[in-house]
């Protein structure tokens, strides 16, 4: 096992002895059972809240702690490979905890750790916020691969933000291994700019700004859960009326997590006519596999610096819309939704738009011109939604499953209508049943009217409008209830 020393001295005459073993641990939530570091403590030694430091002297790796006797020490038998390196901060710091834990056959599990005011005393210091902030990111966080160095031990190097170069510095010393390999390396160069006095002011300011924003993303693991298929049947079928095959083809690509616990290698391509639900689709979708979601919107993107970023070299400088998007999810596991991908324009002569998303559909990361480092992207799953697919290029068609989302059939938009539509927009207004009644006659009218319309937008426009309608009535001429028939409907949508 490595050695540490958390008091940051050394000893000419004696090594410092590493008296814990580590484990690898990817539990979420600690406790009693699943404990961030375990102490030898003999029984009653230790009680909960117990105050101390922790050190490393020339012979054992422990928590120091006061007693009614005097002082005593602790070794520490067992530490959560996540949290090595932040123990290795506390110790060296000098700061003092208190420990929260319970006696177990295997020693005092400690599973929760906070900061104490300077000088021991008993009121939690105002910078617990950042140990506290730490510690919620480690949880979240991948163990390190135990069969790698835990190098960082020899370098240098509202929710709780990292924005001032001392927090960035605490932040990259505790994460440790936890952060990607790419992004650590980057991170160090870029406070190594951020704190330079040989470089300018503007550039000092961009570095800081990258890191701010690269180290507040928590960088997760391409693992995913398996997904229940009944589970993702209800809510498609919450989401969407019918297109019974539609919802068999999704189902079918998004299984595949089951089997290798990967987003399937293909995103989703929902092509069909506007009004027809295919956003609805992508957002059931995001609640299936248990992602946030962020929407690129293609129509309105006609550079490709917009999702690319700017460089560092201009004042006005900053990230492009898909760092953006993780910055905003503050997560890198996320379901990437974009609109009308056939209406992006061909640009302002820098480049086609859609053709930048070829690296972020490949999965093999995407760089930002403006945070100068390759992203990891094999936790982004692309939803596309289009009209026509004649207006998408061949490399863009070939990284999606594509899946054709027909019109809506007469019969379906009298039932999405009557049961979904107008019901949702009475209930909306406070309107009670038999307030507003439509006859079947008046049902027919509706649909004939929309005969020529495609999805169903327009329905929900008529049903607006039938609703407001029917409380003018009842509000300003007094009726109890009013009965759209055939002839009323044309009346009031015509």
């Amino acid at each position: 096992m490595p050695v540490f020393d958390f008091s940051g001295s050394s000893s000419e005459t004696k090594e410092p002895v590493c008296t814990y073993e580590v484990f690898y641990s990817s539990q979420a939530t600690p406790d009693p059972d699943h404990p961030v570091l375990v102490l030898d403590a003999a029984p009653g030694g230790l009680k909960h809240h117990t105050s101390g430091a922790f050190t490393n002297p020339s012979d054992r790796t422990s928590f120091e702690y006061k007693t009614e006797e005097g002082s005593a020490a602790a070794d520490i038998l067992k530490i959560d490979a996540r949290f090595v390196s932040l123990l290795k901060w506390l110790g060296e710091n000098r700061i003092n905890v208190r420990l929260s834990g319970a006696e177990t056959a295997k020693g005092y599990a400690v599973y929760k750790i906070r900061e104490m005011a300077f000088g021991g005393g008993s009121k939690l210091s105002a910078e617990d916020g950042f140990l506290q902030f730490m510690i919620e990111r480690l949880l979240a966080s991948e163990a390190p691969c135990a069969d790698e160095p835990d190098e960082d031990a020899q370098e240098d190097g509202d929710s709780m933000k990292l924005t001032s170069i001392q927090s960035i510095t605490d932040f990259l010393t505790c994460a440790g291994r936890t952060l990607p390999d790419n992004i650590r390396l980057w991170a160090r160069r870029n406070l190594a700019v951020a704190r330079s006095g040989e470089v300018s002011a503007e550039e000092r300011r961009h570095a800081q700004h990258a890191l701010s924003i690269m180290l507040n993303i928590q960088w997760k693991s391409n693992y995913f859960q398996s997904i229940d298929p009944d589970e993702a049947r209800r809510i498609l079928d919450e989401e969407l009326y019918g297109m019974e095959q539609v919802k068999q083809r999704i189902i079918e690509t998004i299984i595949q997590i089951n089997r290798t616990h990967t987003l399937p290698s293909y995103g989703l391509l929902l092509i069909g006519p506007a009004g027809t639900g295919k956003s609805q689709i992508a957002y059931a979708v995001a609640r299936i596999l248990k992602m946030p979601w962020t929407t690129l919107d293609m129509s309105s993107i006609n550079d490709p610096e917009q999702l690319t970023g700017s460089s560092r070299i201009y004042a006005n400088a900053k990230p492009g819309i898909i760092m953006d998007a993780f910055s905003i999810a503050g997560e890198s596991n996320l379901v990437f939704i974009i609109n009308e991908l056939d209406k992006a324009a061909s640009g302002k002569g820098n480049g086609n738009p859609a053709d930048v998303l070829l690296t972020l559909l490949d999965n093999l990361g995407f760089t930002d011109n403006y945070m100068e480092c390759m992203i990891p992207t094999v936790g982004v799953y692309p939803i596309a939604t289009a009209n026509d697919r004649n207006q998408i290029s061949a490399p863009l068609m070939s990284r999606f499953a594509v899946i054709e989302i027909p019109d809506y059939t007469p019969e379906e938009k009298k039932v999405i209508f009557s049961r979904y539509a107008l019901p949702k927009v009475l209930r909306r207004i406070g309107m009670q049943d038999g307030e507003c009644v439509l006859t079947p006659e008046g049902l027919d009218m509706v649909i004939e009217l929309h005969r020529n319309t495609s999805g169903i937008r327009d329905l929900e426009q008529a049903a607006e409008h039938i609703a407001a309608n029917a409380l003018y009535q009842i509000e300003v001429n007094g009726e109890t209830s009013v009965v759209y028939d055939a002839a009323r409907v044309q009346r009031v949508l015509a």
